[in-house]
């Protein structure tokens, strides 16, 4: 999904990628600028390299997080890892107002960092007894669920959580519609639990959320409320642009 389209139902969730692919498909994915959004990047399996305008750089491995919360804009990017396949989910969340033009802040944690509620990784938020450690801008769950064949599984969304939605990486589930690899979700509002079935082995993702209740206002990597926040933003990304011109990095 993107900001133009079923993220205009599903915010503040404006933009969903599913990555899929080898190592060397992926090596040519370099630093790029983002405003008014904050990014997370999850591997179901494999690993990417990764770089961000803060002085970051790394590997983040198989069952890692990125959390990038661009604000007033920065730059980020990276590429093939040391596996040869990488395959998961990046996920941009639109920010409200008093986080759109902020501070940016970039975290990375280890698999052992995210908390953990049966199947489900709490990438974003809470769900059971876990809670995440990354601090969301607006009540927003984001999990991460591996089912193995033949599994069941609930979630019961909070009351106010009225956009749901959940995306297949790899598998299957019925719920009681068949949903497959590759395929998107969205579910109506309401605050009944929605329980899945998986017939085979499957990778996933989940995410709940009050409503974003501003407009979407798009520039080419950026996702602000207003014109003027997003002039703003632009224009803190032409400033870094042009220290990384400088410093030989674009």
């Amino acid at each position: 999904m993107s900001p133009s389209d079923l993220g205009r139902v599903l915010k503040p969730f404006v933009f969903l990628d599913l990555i899929d692919a080898d190592s060397k498909a992926l090596s040519s994915f370099g630093l790029h600028p983002h405003s008014g959004i904050a990014t997370v990047t999850h591997l179901f399996e494999g690993n990417v390299r990764y770089e961000d305008t803060t002085g970051a750089s790394g590997l983040l491995p198989e069952g890692g997080v990125e959390w990038f919360k661009a604000g007033h804009g920065a730059w980020h990017g990276g590429g093939g890892g040391e596996s040869s396949r990488a395959r998961g989910f990046q996920l941009w969340l639109a920010l409200p107002p008093e986080h759109e033009l902020g501070p940016v802040e970039s975290i990375y944690q280890a698999p052992e960092d995210i908390a953990q509620d049966g199947p489900a990784r709490v990438l974003v938020g809470t769900h059971g007894t876990a809670t995440s450690a990354l601090k969301a801008p607006s009540s927003i769950n984001y999990l991460a669920v591996r089912l193995k064949a033949g599994k069941s599984w609930r979630y019961q969304r909070p009351a106010d959580h009225t956009v749901a939605w959940l995306a297949l990486s790899a598998g299957g589930l019925t719920m009681p519609e068949r949903i497959d690899a590759g395929e998107l979700v969205v579910f109506k509002a309401g605050d009944t639990a929605i329980d899945f079935h998986a017939d085979r082995d499957t990778d996933f993702v989940l995410g709940s959320a009050v409503p974003h209740p501003h407009d979407l206002v798009l520039g080419y990597y950026s996702v602000h409320t207003s014109p003027a926040s997003l002039v703003a933003g632009e224009r803190h990304i032409d400033e870094v642009r042009m220290r990384l011109q400088k410093e030989g990095r674009l």
